[in-house]
């Protein structure tokens, strides 16, 4: 009915696919029709750079058509692991040149070859790995005034190779465009060689796995947390991995520094305002100088460097030097000057020692494990700190805790357990360490991270962070990495670990 006489509709539906593949999906035209990626083709506009980043992470490429601008073939063993905390835009490739050996580098992926120069690559120590440039289009490495006037010292520095990949795509533009938009996850070929042994086992077998790697972990933290103590004693060992756990992993020296010195200044100090001024002003973080504004107001500020001017000639053999510190992709949560305000109201209180001990001693249910510790690590609300991330932010519309628990469980992982079980080892106490490595084993998981995100999809297989439940099963993986993926490079040249995998098994019980 209503439709031409004698036509079939099936045989109609199939004539039209036949011309158009996406009209039998209708969810495939809205996306389509919808998305702006349409407007790319090849001889349009530049892509965005993120798109070129997913080109190149996923090699939708002509490989064997790979050549640098020099006119050098360029083999692909390994386009590197995507990076999420600045610097090249891919670690770890393997490439190889013309007929020069293999070698391992960065890649930085860049619109033009000038952005080289000009977004000031060349003289950035981080890009000092980059053996590749991989650009859309376009002309000479240098900026639009070529070499002229350009610093000698830039010039005598190797430049990387460049590679063009407007004219070696696998597919038109405007469909790579679509088939990557919103893609995650590693693509099947870049994932470790024990990806699949590892996929092969079942959930209690990975398990086993895991735990074991993690126990690993968990003993060597403890192992030079006793190290330490044998010099230091059992309080200033815990007061030295608490300030390096607050310090993630970009300021972990700096804090240990700040911790080394404790003894020398908290002397004299009487409450958890003498403490931030001093910690703040021996770490630099202090403004150098106020500006009048702060100079004639009544705030924390003010009132913290007036403690510090009158104190800093007291304390100047302790002084770290500013450059110490790293704030380059710190969030604001995590500024060191917010988590030093948190450690002084531990010191302040006096009892953060006596209260992890007696933690330790009472009874806990897995549910409660997390949420009793962390109401011993959460400080009253700060009158500063808590409406303000830093000295330069603005006050929050609503307080905010010094701690949160994602940040309670890093702690516990990777000082406080340890800590108490290498306590209980050294007292002849195997009761109370077997608690403390049951606990371990049942602690929820922790933050995901980028570590642990690579390390899921390049060994596992999955961006889900759903397969490893508790932080042991995170610990035990980055333990994997750091035993097996860091001794090796991103081909697994030389790992014994798929092996290993798929001759284990774990022992029926």
């Amino acid at each position: 009915m209503g439709g031409e006489p004698g036509l079939d509709f099936a045989v109609w539906r199939r004539k039209e696919s036949d011309v158009n593949p996406r009209a039998e999906n209708f969810y495939a035209a809205w996306r389509e029709n919808c998305r702006a990626i349409n407007s790319l083709h090849d001889g349009g506009p530049t892509p965005p750079e993120k798109l070129l980043q997913s080109v190149w992470q996923h090699q939708r490429l002509q490989r064997d058509r790979l050549q640098t601008g020099d006119g050098r073939p360029v083999r692909v063993f390994h386009p590197g692991f995507i990076s999420l905390e600045g610097g090249p835009d891919f670690r770890g490739a393997v490439l190889q040149f013309g007929d020069d050996a293999p070698v391992t580098g960065d890649v930085e992926v860049d619109l033009q070859p000038a952005g080289w120069h000009a977004h000031g690559h060349d003289k950035n120590p981080a890009f000092k790995n980059v053996v590749l440039q991989v650009v859309w289009d376009g002309g000479s490495i240098y900026p639009a005034g070529g070499r002229t006037g350009m610093p000698a010292a830039t010039l005598t520095k190797p430049e990387p190779a460049v590679l063009r990949l407007k004219k070696v795509l696998d597919a038109p533009l405007a469909g790579l465009a679509l088939a990557l938009d919103h893609e995650s996850g590693l693509p099947e070929g870049l994932r470790g060689k024990c990806s699949a042994p590892l996929r092969g086992l079942d959930a209690g077998n990975l398990a086993e796995l895991l735990q074991a790697a993690a126990r690993v972990r968990f003993q060597n933290k403890a192992g030079a947390m006793l190290a330490r103590a044998k010099v230091a004693g059992w309080e200033q060992v815990l007061w030295e991995n608490l300030f390096r756990a607050l310090g993630y992993k970009h300021n972990v020296w700096p804090m240990q520094n700040l911790a080394e010195t404790k003894p020398r200044w908290t002397r004299g100090a009487h409450s958890a305002f003498d403490l931030q001024t001093r910690l703040l002003g021996i770490s630099s973080l202090l403004p150098a100088e106020l500006t009048r504004t702060q100079k004639s107001s009544d705030t924390f500020l003010r009132r913290a460097w007036d403690v510090w001017w009158r104190e800093r000639e007291d304390f100047a053999g302790w002084i770290l030097p500013q450059a110490a510190w790293k704030f380059h992709g710190l969030r604001p949560a995590n500024h060191p000057q917010r988590r030093l305000a948190l450690a002084a109201h531990w010191l302040a209180s006096g009892s953060l020692v006596s209260k992890l001990e007696g933690w330790c001693a009472a009874a806990w249910a897995d549910e409660k494990l997390l949420p009793s510790l962390h109401a011993i690590l959460q400080v009253e609300r700060d009158e500063f700190w808590s409406w303000h991330w830093t000295f330069k932010s603005a006050r929050l519309a609503r307080p905010q805790p010094l701690l949160g628990e994602a940040r309670a469980t890093d702690l516990a992982v990777n000082v406080v357990l340890p800590w108490l079980w290498v306590r209980s080892q050294e007292g002849g106490s195997e009761k109370i360490q077997r608690e403390i490595e049951r606990r371990f084993l049942a602690w929820p998981a922790a933050a995901d991270n980028s570590v642990l995100k690579l390390a899921r999809q390049r060994l596992l297989g999955t961006s889900n962070a759903c397969r490893l439940p508790g932080a042991a099963a995170q610990q035990g993986l980055m333990q994997v990495v750091r035993d097996f993926c860091k001794h090796s490079n991103a081909i697994c040249a030389d790992c014994r670990f798929p092996e290993l995998v798929r001759g284990w098994r774990a022992p029926a019980v």
